[in-house]
């Protein structure tokens, strides 16, 4: 039931980033913000006594990667369009770039230890 809650929160959670940032949102987003926040709760946990900036570097590349993951599969293979990096500087495809990875570094700081302490809060019931 633990990892269940964890992927709920991160799901809604990515969304509502999503939105507040873009105004819009896709249903694969809540898949990959549901992934990524369990796993933050994983990283929390093996990362304990590693670095903020550790941390930050950690997470903004697991993010990476999943948005990339989603980009290929989402945006190239199925064609929905969900967003497009290619006018960015330093981008993959048009799939990810260095500047949102960037904002995912400070946003790990913020969500790594949200989502241990969640974690661990959800884990003592």
């Amino acid at each position: 039931m633990c990892k269940i809650i964890m992927f709920l929160i991160g799901a809604f959670g990515y969304g509502l980033v999503e939105v507040l940032w873009s105004g819009k949102t896709h249903p694969s987003m809540l898949l990959a913000g549901g992934i990524c926040f369990s796993f933050f709760g994983y990283l929390g946990k093996k990362l304990k006594n590693a670095g903020v900036f550790i941390k930050a570097l950690a997470g903004s590349g697991f993010v990476t990667f999943i948005e990339l993951i989603f980009g290929i599969f989402f945006n190239i293979i199925l064609k929905q369009n969900v967003w497009n990096y290619s006018s960015r500087p330093f981008n993959f495809k048009g799939q990810i770039c260095l500047l949102y990875s960037f904002y995912w570094m400070f946003l790990s700081i913020i969500f790594i230890p949200l989502a241990q302490k969640v974690n661990n809060r959800l884990q003592n019931k």
